[in-house]
């Protein structure tokens, strides 16, 4: 198997030489996943896949694959987290299944855009409802009004990015004080959006009498006014369906965080696997609950075409009128905030393990005085403020740019776009890391694994068939965000012979 030079050894406690503190329990760590998991996905990707698969059944049926998928592929991790509990998590399982290279290309994309992209991402859904509550807080209160830089590029500063470069900045710095502030952090947010999404789900199922009108006829296709038909055919149900899970899928994504902060969980061959086997399967019972709430409550067709896709807010509107959109507010701002502190917490440990391998910035590899990678936050901060500030400026079918009611031009974001490049590269690598299982256990077949992967090899093998199908069909049906997704990662591939032949250089 090919190695870096700088790699070490399976056996070898890395975390002992650079002083990480295993500080993180099973309940951290199960926080963690599912507090990573949690944003305002949920809230809001149920209007777009209801219009996809256009039945009731087939919006339920949507999320119970995401749910399937994320449980195999945690479980499946839990075998490689286990039998490598070092900083870096997946970036580490890549390498050493099979390259650096393809350590680096993850690592490389974590930082451009995984990780830093939705931390921009979730910290501006933060200012937006944060908004409804703070009125001055809005996408068009401009401190640095749009500035054109090309027909299709502007740069803009809006009293709400200035908020979520803010939150941000403020989450970061709380990060480099240490990891016991950061899981306290995470933990009482995350118990607070819990009960907050188990709220929603109690108040839908007890006021809500749409169910059975719902589900009369689960499978009919039913077409929003104004929108495109359902289309018919065994082939057009399986794309609509492949389709319709990059939003649930992008929904319940960053479960494999914990994995990069394994350095510092305690006892990691025993509470990881249990951690990533019990976030995700939380996680999965509340949002397939969510969507049974959302469909007691509201009509298929108020789901397909509620304002702005905020599908949890119509339905509680529909339930207390007038004082549902400032309790969803509430409940997102709390959301947001819980899982952007794990996004940054856990992003930061990558770019570690990536500088000791020679392959990132040196001084991402050294901890402050409170034993966290202090520079690696700060570098991720800057990154992901910086993600929040380009615009991408909109325009029509006819290539006109599109004006809002008062004849302003208007805007979209230029991490938006990013993440949907992404997610057809993010399956690939998930499909490449639980691949690996399979490759370390023909290479290294008498490494010490604690936990074996549920179902080996069969669950690991349906996630590998159902995920590569999942991307065959983004890339033959979605080829505008697929193929420049690949070029993002690619260009990693220049940039890791730049710094391999510098760490060459330098161990010279």
């Amino acid at each position: 198997m090919a190695r870096s030079a700088t790699s070490a050894p399976l056996d070898e406690p890395r975390e002992a030489k650079t002083g990480f503190v295993r500080e993180l329990g099973l309940l951290d760590s199960t926080m963690i996943v599912a507090g990573s998991m949690i944003g305002s996905g949920i809230f809001i990707v149920s209007a777009d896949i209801s219009r996809q698969v256009g039945s009731p059944g087939g919006l339920l049926l949507t999320w119970i694959i995401t749910g399937l998928l994320t449980l195999g592929a945690a479980l499946s991790y839990g075998e490689l987290a286990a039998m490598m509990p070092h900083a870096g998590g997946q970036y580490v399982y890549l390498r050493e299944a099979w390259s650096p290279l393809w350590g680096f290309l993850y690592g490389w994309t974590v930082f451009l855009v995984i990780q830093t992209g939705t931390i921009a991402a979730v910290a501006v859904g933060f200012a937006r409802y944060l908004g409804v509550l703070v009125p001055w807080i809005s996408p068009t209160s401009w401190v640095v009004a749009p500035i054109d830089i090309s027909s299709g590029f502007a740069i803009s500063l809006s009293t709400q990015q200035l908020v979520g470069v803010l939150m941000i900045v403020a989450l970061s710095w709380l990060n480099t004080r240490g990891i016991r502030l950061g899981k306290l952090i995470q933990n009482v947010f995350t118990s607070a959006k819990t009960f907050a999404l188990f709220a929603l789900i109690a108040v839908g199922l007890f006021f809500g009498h749409n169910l059975g009108a719902n589900f009369a006829h689960p499978w009919t296709p039913q077409t929003p006014e104004g929108g495109s038909p359902i289309a018919a055919g065994a082939l057009a149900l399986i794309v609509a369906f492949g389709v319709a899970q990059v939003g649930s899928l992008f929904s319940s994504d960053a479960w494999n965080n914990i994995t990069f902060t394994a350095g510092e969980v305690k006892n990691p061959k025993r509470n990881l696997p249990l951690s990533l086997a019990l976030g995700t399967g939380l996680v999965t019972l509340l949002y397939v609950l969510a969507n049974v709430a959302y469909l007691a409550v509201l009509p298929l067709a108020q789901i397909q075409t509620a304002p702005d896709d905020r599908v949890a807010t119509a339905a509680l509107q529909a339930i207390f009128p007038g004082a549902g959109t400032i309790i969803m507010a509430i409940a997102i701002v709390i959301s947001t905030f819980g899982c952007n502190n794990g996004l940054i917490l856990a992003g930061a440990r990558v770019y570690h393990a990536m500088a000791h391998d020679g392959l990132f910035f040196r001084a991402t590899g050294k901890l402050n005085s409170r034993a966290v990678p202090a520079v690696g936050l700060i570098l991720q901060c800057v990154w992901a403020s910086f993600l929040v500030l380009p615009r991408t400026r909109l325009h029509d079918a006819a290539g006109a740019v599109l004006l809002d009611a008062g004849g302003q031009p208007q805007y979209g974001n230029v991490y938006g776009t990013l993440l949907d490049y992404v997610v057809f590269a993010v399956l690939i690598f998930y499909v490449l890391t639980i691949a690996g299982l399979f490759r370390l256990r023909r290479t290294q077949p008498n490494a010490e694994r604690p936990y074996r992967a549920f179902g080996y090899p069969l669950v690991p093998a349906l996630y590998i068939l159902a995920a590569s199908a999942i991307t065959l069909i983004l890339l033959f049906y979605k080829t505008q965000t697929s193929w420049p997704g690949l070029v993002i990662v690619l260009t990693g591939v220049p940039v890791y012979l730049l710094w391999r032949r510098s760490a060459a250089a330098a161990a010279g």
